[in-house]
């Protein structure tokens, strides 16, 4: 802890990602009503318009969940200071928003003084996420960006004992519901300071504390867009593994692997989450369900894929795919399935190419065309619906040296783009690692 003194297609894509997402959430009702409790619900509990619903972490690294006490909504007042209050500033840009995934990184316990401080965390904190695959094979489509919020007191509530208070912007604090390693935050203020950024993905609350903790507010759908809250210690490198765990539930849409044994036996209807299911092995690959196209396949945690009873919170009746991935245990590897599962979700929100130069206006037939695209993506440039060989996987061409005739009649230029990788075998879920763009041709 540092102290004082020291675009149309991203609209498009977003379109479809909420209308899936409220589709999945529609599902889940109804399992609910049909069946009990689907795996993803955590257990009956208070009132979720009094409470919320909290993931945390112990040193141990394996999850358990609780519920909090939701905070009043903000007054006219509040709302007012923090638009105010601090700026947007860009750490990584890869892209034009809409095109990438874009990713907010939200400060608290930081004062006017620190914000520099708060942007080279930011910058720390998501060099250590993205070292984490599936990011580090896909960096490149994420934006991200550092939204400000000044404090009146450095540091956080809970650091380093319970007594500890501090004025902070969102409220960040340790020993939250009495748990010393639960990191709460006032999530209607998350949300007002997360607006401010153009159109936010995901959002990471950073807190000025070298102390170990955070937590993942999984059922919340922000009027913005994202899904889920994570928290997080800016100077602690092993909070890391608790923004890559909550990103497997906000972008990978993952289920927890880990159960309580309390739970029992798990009677309802199969849940919705890729990675958790009523199936065994054997019935996934008769039934080809789910994750079947990788039993047998050997994981990046460890062992093989298979069905492994024990997940969705439940020890009995619900399988998972392997015995310990990063679903269940912070440290470990997203396991092939929920690998599979994470680069679809990095799709969703970001496009396979993109470019500079705009696709709204024509181009000159001697005009160069620029792209870009991740490594190993498949270029493929057509001339009116036809293939031009002469511009396989080129990021910089002409119309002219893709063949396109100076006859004076109108003619389009389109690159498609197709990302080939093995790690997503699902056919449906290959479609979102394709996309092209289309050019007219000035006569």
């Amino acid at each position: 802890m540092r102290s004082d003194e020291s675009g149309i297609a991203g609209r498009t894509r977003r379109t479809r990602l909420r209308t899936a997402l409220a589709a999945g959430v529609a599902l889940a009702a109804s399992l609910a009503a049909t069946g009990g409790a689907t795996a993803a619900d955590p257990g009956p509990g208070p009132s979720a318009r009094s409470q919320q619903h909290v993931e945390y972490f112990d040193r141990d690294g394996h999850p358990r969940h609780t519920r909090v006490p939701a905070p009043d909504a903000l007054s006219r007042t509040e709302r007012s200071a923090i638009a105010g209050d601090g700026d947007v500033v860009p750490i990584v840009q890869n892209g034009p928003v809409g095109t990438k995934a874009d990713v907010v990184f939200v400060g608290d316990g930081y004062t006017a003084a620190q914000q520099a401080d708060f942007h080279a965390d930011v910058r720390a904190k998501w060099a250590e996420v993205s070292k984490v695959e599936p990011y580090a094979s896909y960096k490149n489509l994420f934006n991200v960006w550092a939204v400000e919020a000044h404090s009146r007191q450095s540091g956080v509530s809970g650091d380093p004992t319970s007594d500890v208070r501090r004025d902070t912007a969102l409220g960040s604090s340790f020993y939250c519901d009495g748990i010393e390693r639960l990191l709460c935050v006032d999530t209607n203020k998350v949300e007002a300071y997360a607006s401010k950024a153009a159109d936010p993905d995901l959002v990471i609350v950073l807190a000025n504390s070298t102390k170990y903790g955070g937590a993942g507010y999984n059922d919340i759908t922000s009027p913005s867009g994202y899904d889920g809250i994570a928290t997080a210690s800016s100077d602690n490198e092993d909070s890391s593994q608790v923004v890559v765990h909550e990103t497997g539930h906000s972008l990978g849409k993952l289920a927890d692997e880990y159960w309580y044994d309390e739970y029992g036996t798990y009677t309802g209807a199969e849940p919705w989450e890729s990675n958790i299911s009523k199936l065994t092995a054997a019935q996934l690959g008769a039934q080809k369900k789910k994750w079947y196209r990788w039993l047998g396949q050997t994981s990046p945690d460890g062992g093989t894929v298979g069905a492994y009873e024990g997940g969705g919170y439940y020890p009995r009746g619900l399988y998972r795919p392997t015995r310990d991935s990063i679903m269940r245990t912070l440290g470990r590897e997203f396991n092939l399935p929920g690998r599979e599962a994470m680069i679809a979700g990095f799709h969703r929100h970001a496009s396979v190419v993109t470019s500079p130069t705009p696709t709204d206006r024509e181009v000159r037939r001697g005009q160069r065309i620029t792209v870009a695209a991740g490594d190993g993506v498949r270029l493929r440039w057509y001339v009116d619906g036809r293939a031009a060989k002469q511009g396989h996987d080129r990021t910089r061409i002409t119309p002219r040296a893709l063949g396109v005739p100076a006859d004076g009649r109108p003619h389009t230029v389109t690159v498609r783009a197709t990302d080939p990788t093995g790690k997503v075998r699902d056919p449906q879920l290959r479609k979102l690692l394709t996309g092209e763009l289309t050019w007219r041709v000035a006569r």
